[in-house]
C-alpha cells in the first residue's frame, strides 16, 4: 500500500531514488509505502530492543519501477544509541540500480547554534546553486540560511552539537558515502504545506546516503549499509 504523503520528521527511508524522479514521487516510494513488521520489538538480556521491518516489490511499485527487491530494515535501540541496518536484495532476474538515503530529522533548540563536524576540505553539490560543486572550508559547519548541500566522500563519523537537551549526537555510518545537510529556512518553510512556518529554527537534517552515483545490483546481490546515532554529553 502506498500513501500520498511522507511523514515530515523521524527518519524517512529514501529508495530507489534520491531527489526528483521521472518514474514516480520525489525520493522514491519507500517512504510512502506500508512496510511489514517481520519481527516485533524484542528485548534481549542486555536490555537492547530490536525490531525488523521489510518492504518488497508489489504491483504498485512495479508500475513505477519494474524490478523485484526486498529491503530489510533492522533497528536496534540501546540505552544511548539507535542503530539502523539497511539492506537491499535483488530478488529478480534483471540488474537494477538505485540511490538510497536515511533522511534523518534532528530536533535542535536553535539551528544557528548547531554544528556538524567532519566536512572540512570535502566537495559538495549545492542544490541552491544549480548543483554546482564547491569545497567546504569550515572546520565546523553551521547554518544561517536556506541550506541544501550534498557532501561527497564523507568520513564514517560526524559530531552534531547543540541538539535537544544540550547534548551532541555522534552519527556513525557504514557504506553511506555521502552526507546531506538540509534546512529549508523561513521562506521555503512557509511555502511547504506540511511544514510549520516557525519550525525551521528547531530542526536540522543530517542524512547519510548512497546518492552521488547509483548503486548497481545484480540478481541475487545484496547492498548493506548502517547508520548509528549515539547520544553524547
Amino acid at each position: 500500500m502506498i500513501i500520498k504523503k511522507a511523514i515530515r520528521g523521524g527518519i524517512p527511508v529514501v529508495f530507489p531514488n534520491f531527489g526528483p524522479w521521472e518514474l514516480g514521487p520525489q525520493h522514491g516510494f519507500a517512504r510512502i509505502s506500508r512496510w511489514t513488521l517481520t519481527q516485533a520489538p524484542t528485548k534481549d538480556s542486555q536490555g537492547d530492543v530490536t525490531a525488523v521491518f521489510t518492504l518488497e516489490d508489489s504491483e504498485e511499485t512495479r508500475k513505477m519501477w519494474n524490478h523485484k527487491f526486498k529491503i530489510t530494515y533492522t533497528l536496534v535501540l540501546r540505552e544511548c544509541e539507535f542503530e539502523m541496518n539497511f539492506s537491499v536484495a535483488n530478488t529478480g532476474s534483471d540488474d537494477f540500480d538505485f540511490t538510497c538515503l536515511l533522511h534523518t530529522y534532528i530536533q535542535v533548540p536553535d539551528v544557528t547554534k548547531t554544528t556538524v563536524s567532519g566536512l572540512k576540505g570535502l566537495q559538495y553539490s549545492d542544490k541552491l546553486r544549480d548543483g554546482n560543486i564547491f569545497t567546504e572550508d569550515r572546520e565546523l559547519v553551521s547554518l544561517a540560511e536556506n541550506y541544501d548541500r550534498m557532501y561527497i566522500a564523507t568520513p564514517d563519523e560526524h559530531i552534531i552539537t547543540g541538539v535537544a537537551g544540550g547534548k551532541s549526537i555522534i552519527l556513525k555510518k557504514t557504506n553511506f558515502p555521502e552526507t546531506v545537510v538540509w534546512n529549508p529556512w523561513e521562506e521555503k518553510a512557509k511555502a511547504m504545506s506540511d511544514f510549520g512556518d516557525e519550525q525551521y529554527p528547531n530542526m536540522l537534517c543530517v542524512e547519510a546516503g548512497y546518492v552521488a552515483k547509483r548503486y548497481a545490483l545484480s540478481p541475487g546481490g545484496k547492498f548493506e549499509a548502517r547508520q548509528t546515532m549515539v547520544v553524547s554529553a
